[in-house]
């Protein structure tokens, strides 16, 4: 797989890189005034050149595709078809995404999850596909994406030591 195989990806199931900067430049934007959003698309394609996101993309928009073509086994295909609440599967696969930039991933991810922002929410109310696992991929991506913003800004309080 490639970073450009993970673009073509998300471009065929409706999202663009410029899309999950959005997100980021909402995360970020309060904490760092200055944030433009060419360092948020760039902090997106940054996460999306690491091959375990590309792989974690891979998967779950082939369950996803699999699940729109009827092709997973019961009970499975039911469970996906209903978006069941407590599947879970779909956010723990997105977790593997955020954990690459620590903790604020995680923290992120989940208010996202919760508050479904931008193309999030545009993929999550979508009733003609089947988005799963994309919906909470592209908050992985965008959580880690906006971590990453917070790891390297240049404005970041340097402690002394004792």
């Amino acid at each position: 797989m490639s970073y450009q195989m993970a673009i073509e990806l998300l471009e065929r199931r409706g999202v663009s890189i410029s899309a999950i900067a959005e997100v980021v430049y909402i995360l970020q934007s309060p904490y760092y005034p200055n944030l433009r959003e060419e360092e948020c698309v760039n902090s997106v394609k940054a996460v999306l050149c690491k091959r375990e996101v590309q792989y974690t993309l891979m998967t779950g928009i082939a369950l996803d595709e699999l699940a729109e073509k009827g092709l997973l086994p019961q009970p499975l295909q039911a469970v996906m078809e209903a978006d069941e609440s407590l599947y879970g599967a779909d956010e723990t696969l997105a977790l593997g995404i955020t954990n690459v930039y620590g903790m604020i991933g995680l923290t992120g991810f989940g208010y996202l999850d919760k508050l479904k922002l931008g193309i999030i929410g545009q993929l999550n109310d979508d009733k003609n596909s089947i988005h799963v696992f994309l919906d909470d991929l592209v908050a992985g991506v965008a959580a880690a994406a906006s971590a990453r913003i917070a790891h390297r800004h240049e404005g970041a309080k340097v402690y002394p030591l004792l």
